[in-house]
């Protein structure tokens, strides 16, 4: 069942890509891994997949422990400041920092273990009052105060578009969070990389895909049914 919802996940991305006119293999999969046992982990992983997504740091230090070393893992919760020393140089990208506190913990931390931490901004397009990360309009700030900390690096954007049953009425929310990328790419910051856009869930993804997503984050469309999360 699961590498069969696998490979009708790659065939939507591989075919949102193709409306777009996007190059084949520009948008990734991330296989959004939370609450589920290593046993369907490594089923995905016996499918081919490689980027696992976890919201919650020790159970994802726990899932690290008995699968292969090859996985690339993404933090895509929201990450307190006393859990970073657990997450920086164990995680391959850190998606949600929404804050200069956060980040001068992950350079904090990253300089001590003497890593670079990637990392993207969390950006909250929709203006939910219920969500995490900045708004639009303070994103190119909070940027360019994070670029100036030592062993971080800001590789991109992440956003969580509102949980909603029409994929279509999230598309200007994809829009904006790639024009503001633009835009940030536009002010030529040092330590700065838009090159990521992290978008997209279940429900919205091939929507995401058509509006530039890097990496979409997908849990139930593989795993099957349980309760969403907003980070999924």
């Amino acid at each position: 069942m699961i590498s069969e919802n696998l490979k009708d996940v790659h065939n939507r991305i591989d075919a949102a890509e193709l409306r777009a006119n996007r190059n084949a293999g520009s948008a990734k999969l991330i296989a959004v891994t939370k609450t589920k046992p290593v046993s369907d982990l490594m089923e995905a992983y016996q499918a081919g997949e490689r980027d696992f997504g976890e919201n919650k740091v020790q159970e994802m230090l726990e899932k690290q422990e008995q699968l292969p070393k090859d996985i690339r893992w993404h933090l895509i919760g929201h990450l307190q400041t006393n859990k970073v020393k657990y997450v920086v140089g164990n995680v391959f990208l850190i998606h949600s920092v929404d804050s200069l506190r956060l980040a001068e913990e992950i350079s904090k931390v990253a300089v001590k273990k003497n890593v670079t931490a990637d990392i993207l901004i969390e950006v909250n397009a929709a203006n939910e009052e219920s969500k995490f990360g900045t708004a639009l309009e303070e994103t190119l700030s909070l940027v360019e105060n994070i670029a100036k900390l030592p062993n971080i690096s800001i590789k991109g954007l992440m956003t969580i578009a509102p949980f909603t049953e029409d994929a279509e009425s999230n598309r200007k929310y994809f829009r904006a969070l790639k024009e503001l990328s633009v835009d940030i790419t536009r002010k030529n910051v040092d330590n700065v990389s838009m090159d990521i856009l992290s978008m997209g869930m279940t429900g919205d993804y091939e929507v995401a895909v058509e509006e530039g997503a890097s990496y979409v984050r997908v849990g139930t469309g593989i795993f099957g049914m349980r309760r969403l999360s907003i980070s999924e």
